[in-house]
């Protein structure tokens, strides 16, 4: 009898205790990166939060980001899951020059749980792309991609993440235009779904896999990802990428917090999520962390990891090609100093009247001093054989109606692409908040007005798999022949002859009804 009372009152007493010992809430944190593009080591970097403008010489790179992996980690061990957005193996030279290979081993050293592709993971082709997928430690998933002729899916849809108790979904969705965005020759043997392949596998997550909290990794853009917190049902946060935006706040929409965390691996964004003892979300809380150097040391070891991946290309990397007084930037929605050289390259190589470059929204930028190789590979990771044609002025406004429409549709699901493309040899006025079709005010070539009637020799690099009459995004142009020279060489040239780079006056569209310079598309709802 004494040992059955003493062993039921040791009993009441655990379950005192463990009542006690049960937490009333816990807390999961999302560690998200995404458009990493390929930035393995420390870079320029241009910050403007607070309403001025800091360029600093040395920040980022993932030995940063890996110090502030293992202090995450040994604040709260066992608490966090490590998302990458997309966009990791383009946007340098080595990367180019190895089909992204140099990413792998540093990516896998981060410790990363789970991944998506974005919409430059086509960059080397199918083939390449899969053999990459494969060499990461950690799941890609992706709800959309898939083999264009067996019709299966490359990867899984979603993955679950149990931690601290809490089953915790993630659904991955890439860009669905990557056919019509990255020169098509990329996507040769994919294919990609739209939205409508979401809210089934949301509902998947919350009926049948009892999740805690269902999160979409997208890399779609801001402004298309805050317009899916309106299409789907269920989800609770959508981590977004694409557009290289800063959200310092997060963006609410009926309920669902929309958070990107920059690019080139010179920010990490921390999602706290706290949930009650019955595995309710109570609580968010959102930081974005700049990785400044006065802040995060490298750390030695992932230092290592990638000095030993980008040795072999060292020298090329190093490789100097011109110089430059001043900032080339390229964080701009209309103009930039780094895109106007490009452009101006382009025409002068060719003798073009009008030159056009994408407005891309890659590469860190590149402070007072030499311009690289490296440098070069970060402006432009695809080089282009150039193009010359000719195309009637109307033509070239039509053309200019149509990138204002990508650029600025009121429509989320209709922007397209990155920013304004640049022109050199050709000035722009425009209302960005005019209808469809009616932005454009005013169009100079030269110095003198447009002429509707006139053919204008237009000159681009050329998007392999493109309509043949295309120069850039321009239609139906006539007398179209290829050159015997690339972007890359044009702008080896250009800074050859033209070195240092002077003068801060990079301006060829003017927005009559914008304030200030336009570094974002993204028009909080």
């Amino acid at each position: 009898m004494k040992s059955f009372v003493t062993h039921a009152m040791a009993a009441l007493c655990f379950g005192a205790v463990a009542a006690a010992e049960t937490p009333a809430s816990s807390t999961v944190s999302l560690v998200f990166v995404n458009d990493i593009h390929a930035q393995l080591e420390p870079h320029a970097e241009l910050f403007w939060s607070g309403g001025t403008e800091e360029y600093v010489r040395d920040v980022g790179g993932l030995a940063r980001m890996a110090t502030v992996f293992k202090q995450l980690r040994a604040q709260a061990p066992g608490s966090q899951i490590f998302i990458d957005g997309g966009d990791t193996i383009q946007g340098s030279g080595p990367a180019a020059w190895s089909e992204g290979k140099v990413v792998v081993d540093p990516m896998n050293a981060l410790g990363l749980d789970v991944a998506i592709p974005g919409n430059w993971a086509v960059a080397y082709g199918k083939s390449a792309w899969k053999q990459r997928a494969e060499e990461f430690n950690y799941p890609i998933i992706a709800a959309n991609m898939s083999d264009e002729d067996s019709g299966e899916q490359l990867f899984a849809p979603y993955f679950i993440k149990e931690v601290n108790g809490l089953r915790i979904g993630f659904i991955g969705f890439t860009e669905p235009q990557i056919k019509k965005r990255q020169p098509p020759f990329m996507s040769d043997g994919l294919q990609f779904q739209a939205e409508e392949v979401l809210q089934p596998l949301v509902n998947e997550l919350r009926q049948e896999k009892k999740v805690d909290l269902v999160v979409l990794v997208t890399h779609i853009g801001l402004p298309k990802a805050t317009a899916l917190a309106d299409l789907i049902d269920g989800e609770d946060i959508i981590l977004s990428a694409d557009t290289h935006e800063r959200t310092y706040e997060p963006i609410v929409r009926d309920g669902t917090w929309i958070v990107e965390a920059g690019a080139f691996a010179s920010f990490v964004g921390k999602l706290d999520l706290t949930f009650d003892a019955a595995g309710k979300l109570t609580d968010r809380a959102w930081r974005l962390i700049e990785l400044r150097p006065e802040h995060y040391p490298e750390d030695p070891e992932m230092k290592r990891v990638v000095s030993a991946s980008l040795a072999s290309h060292r020298s090329r990397m190093n490789q100097v090609i011109g110089r430059t007084d001043v900032w080339l930037a390229r964080y701009a929605v209309l103009n930039t100093s780094m895109d106007q050289v490009i452009a101006d390259s382009i025409r002068k190589a060719t003798g073009a009247d009008v030159a056009l470059s994408n407005g891309f929204r890659f590469s860190p930028p590149t402070p007072p001093g030499a311009i690289t190789e490296a440098d070069l590979w970060n402006w432009l990771p695809l080089d282009l054989t150039l193009k010359t044609g000719r195309a009637m002025g109307d033509q070239l406004v039509t053309y200019w109606e149509t990138e204002l429409e990508n650029v600025f549709s009121s429509d989320p699901a209709r922007l397209f692409g990155g920013w304004l493309p640049r022109s050199s040899g050709m000035n722009l006025e425009f209302q960005k908040n005019a209808s469809e079709g009616n932005r454009v005010l005013s169009a100079q070539v030269g110095n003198s007005p447009i002429d509707p009637d006139r053919l204008y020799r237009i000159a681009a690099g050329d998007r392999k798999g493109a309509p043949d009459g295309n120069i850039h995004r321009v239609p139906n142009c006539q007398f179209n022949h290829t050159l015997p020279m690339t972007t890359h060489q044009a702008v080896r040239r250009y800074l050859a002859e033209e070195s240092p780079v002077r003068g801060d006056g990079f301006s060829s569209v003017r927005c009559v009804d914008c304030e200030g310079v336009m570094r974002s598309q993204f028009i909080a709802p």
